[in-house]
């Protein structure tokens, strides 16, 4: 999932630490490095982009990359219509503020979903950097309702709305959102693992 990365509307929070300007540019490399990192034969790559229009339109992600809108709503009303819309089989949705991602812990996110219905990639603050579903079942129509977007109960407050699926986790990532999480991530400072 991907902001068209316009100063003022992507990376607000870091943005007041070090200029929108400063927040946009970090967002535009940091996504850009992370479609390259990710692509692999194993998986399909599909940008859902925001805001819708000029995503779609945007010159700014790979010509190559498959794109589909966001739509409206709050994230979890995006990220469920996403699970609900993609073709049938495993889907795993990521944030792209997340610099440590690597092939290797989206292998690990798709291999979790062969022993579990969901999983998820907790944030170190709380939240989670990666949500998948294997999709052997209707997603549930409740599922992210109720959720505590941006706060540390994003994640325990989703698992309250799997009705009764089971759910695995991987890594512990960090994402950036302050000027210190910019600070630690540059440094190479990681996350304890999962």
């Amino acid at each position: 999932m991907v902001k068209e990365p316009l100063p003022g509307r992507v990376k607000t929070r870091l943005g007041q630490e070090i200029g929108m300007v400063q927040a946009a540019r970090w967002f535009r490399r940091q996504s850009l490095s992370l479609i390259g990192r990710l692509d692999d034969p194993r998986w399909q790559i599909v940008l859902a982009v925001t805001p819708d229009r000029a995503g779609m339109m945007s010159r700014v992600w790979p010509e190559s990359v498959a794109r589909v809108p966001q739509g409206q709503g709050d994230l979890g009303d995006r990220m469920g219509r996403l699970l609900r819309s993609m073709p049938p089989g495993s889907v795993c949705v990521i944030g792209a503020d997340i610099p440590g991602i690597t092939r290797a812990h989206i292998a690990r996110a798709f291999a979790a979903l062969g022993r579990a219905d969901t999983v998820f990639g907790p944030a170190e603050d709380g939240g989670y950097w990666l949500v998948g579903l294997k999709r052997s079942r209707a997603v549930p129509p409740d599922l992210f309702q109720g959720v505590r977007w941006s706060s540390a109960h994003a994640l325990s407050d989703t698992l309250k709305t799997l009705a009764g699926m089971s759910s695995r986790q991987v890594d512990v990532l960090a994402d950036v959102d302050t000027k210190a999480d910019l600070l630690r991530v540059s440094r190479g400072d990681t996350p304890p693992k999962a």
